[in-house]
């Protein structure tokens, strides 16, 4: 991808937040349960296909061959994973759905606790959007520009009823529809910011490429197991769900393939 189309890239990701901000505009107080778990499901299964596809097996295949390839794999997912667990840990925050704010500062507000949650994971989000990007610039890696795309298309599906799940309930609570939609589309900001960043630091990371693509893996694996498949399956239309997860993981695994 020449690096004209790299505004376009890095600004996927917030659009999908703008976009489920929006609702807020079009709808009632609430998402419908099964468009909502529809997109949840749908938005698991391309993260789970674009960390496969657009990033484990690229930073396995950077790492060189025989058996020691496969450990910056490994030891970037594990790290990925266990990042996103600490910020849970040691942050206050509420996870979409709940009623009660958990964390050391709980009296935080509803809304603040809402908006914390989602900016929080979409740091790693735009980090993994900024690592393939900073890997396709480098021509040694074999990262391509269709890669760069499934990766940031999968956050932005994803981002979709994220920033529904945030400006619809602000809006129930009394807040203005400008309001509710301004906080929403505003959690997705830190994503081209973190973008921005990883690559401006492409040139010093280079050596450790195929370690942050995992890392950014098990970022997005995180956010699914964690947070979107246990919303998406609970209560009834569970099977929406499912049926969106098989459609978007073969969607993104067979563009990644046939486009990459």
């Amino acid at each position: 991808m020449a690096f004209d189309g790299l505004p376009l890239v890095l600004s996927i990701p917030l659009a999908g937040t703008v976009l489920g901000a929006a609702f807020v505009f079009l709808m009632r107080d609430t998402m419908q349960e099964r468009l909502k778990r529809s997109l949840l499901g749908f938005a698991s299964g391309v993260m789970v296909a674009a960390s496969v596809w657009s990033l484990i097996i690229p930073s396995i295949e950077m790492a060189g061959e025989g058996a020691r390839a496969v450990i910056p794999a490994a030891a970037g997912l594990l790290a990925g994973m266990g990042f996103l667990l600490l910020i849970d840990m040691v942050t206050p925050h509420l996870h979409p759905g709940d009623d009660t704010p958990e964390g050391p500062r709980s009296h935080l507000s509803r809304t603040s606790m809402l908006a914390l949650a989602v900016t929080i994971h979409n740091i790693p989000e735009g980090m993994a959007v900024g690592v393939v990007i900073a890997s396709m610039l480098d021509a040694g890696t074999g990262i391509t520009a269709a890669a760069a795309m499934a990766v940031a298309l999968g956050i932005a599906i994803q981002n979709i009823p994220e920033g529904a799940i945030i400006s619809m309930p602000l809006r129930a609570e009394g807040n203005s529809r400008w309001k509710s939609f301004t906080i929403g589309a505003l959690s997705g900001l830190v994503e081209p910011i973190g973008s921005i960043a990883i690559i401006l630091l492409a040139s010093t990371l280079q050596p450790v490429l195929p370690f942050l693509l995992a890392f950014a893996a098990g970022s997005m694996l995180y956010v699914v197991v964690e947070e979107l498949i246990p919303e998406a399956s609970q209560g009834e239309h569970s099977n929406l769900s499912t049926i969106g997860f098989a459609v978007g993981f073969v969607l993104m695994m067979v563009l990644d393939v046939v486009l990459g």
